[in-house]
């Protein structure tokens, strides 16, 4: 399966802003985006004090690379989403960031079971998570209203998971679309409720950038 296996610290200073990709890096003075506030390469400090307008195609391709490196998609894969959200019936930059953020990686990731969507992608491929009691493996499984995610049977004793229950209640709030509860026996039960609407994506997105850059 393809990936981006280089340094993510680098997309997010390419970028200009924190994409998350490291977890609680991110949060800790290490975070290379506090400590270096221009793009990488040999010429980043000397872009930084560039003046003048950008082009529009440039705001278009800025905001979809952005958009892809938040999910952790290449290229192929994200025209694709594309191309299914502009097939469905509404705003196609709405049913795209719909289909983003119902990626079985990234429900766990909002659910609070990982520190960062890479971790999530990378317990999703260890297969410790099992979608209305199938053990699913597949990163890019859309979730639909009404599935039911559970820690499978043989991981949920691991020191990962056991861990992962002592502090949930410390976890950040859940979005409204999601539910989760532990259990007296220790399973860790997550619900989707509905599939999001827009203004449930909290992400610094302007997807109506990302439709024009494939419209031109």
């Amino acid at each position: 399966m393809a990936r981006h296996i280089g340094p993510v610290c680098k997309l997010c200073r390419r970028e200009g802003e924190k994409l998350y990709l490291k977890g609680a890096r991110c949060l800790s003075p290490k975070c290379s985006v506090d400590r270096r506030t221009y793009p990488p390469g040999q010429h980043g400090k000397d872009t930084q004090y560039k003046k003048g307008r950008t082009s529009d195609y440039n705001g278009q391709l800025r905001e979809k690379q952005k958009a892809r490196r938040i999910y952790g998609i290449l290229e192929r894969q994200f025209h694709r989403y594309f191309v299914e959200a502009a097939r469905r019936q509404g705003p196609t930059g709405s049913n795209l960031l719909q289909l983003l953020e119902t990626r079985l990686d990234n429900v766990v990731y909002r659910l609070g079971l990982a520190d960062s969507r890479p971790q999530a992608r990378q317990l999703v491929q260890h297969a410790h998570f099992d979608v209305n009691g199938v053990s699913t493996n597949i990163v890019s499984y859309a979730v639909k209203a009404g599935d039911v995610i559970t820690v499978h049977g043989g991981s949920k004793n691991l020191r990962y998971f056991r861990e992962i229950r002592a502090y949930m209640e410390q976890r950040p709030s859940l979005p409204d679309w999601l539910s989760i509860n532990v259990g007296s026996d220790g399973n860790i039960t997550a619900n989707v409720i509905r599939v999001p609407d827009r203004n449930e994506i909290q992400l610094p997105l302007n997807e109506q950038l990302i439709v024009e850059y494939y419209s031109r």
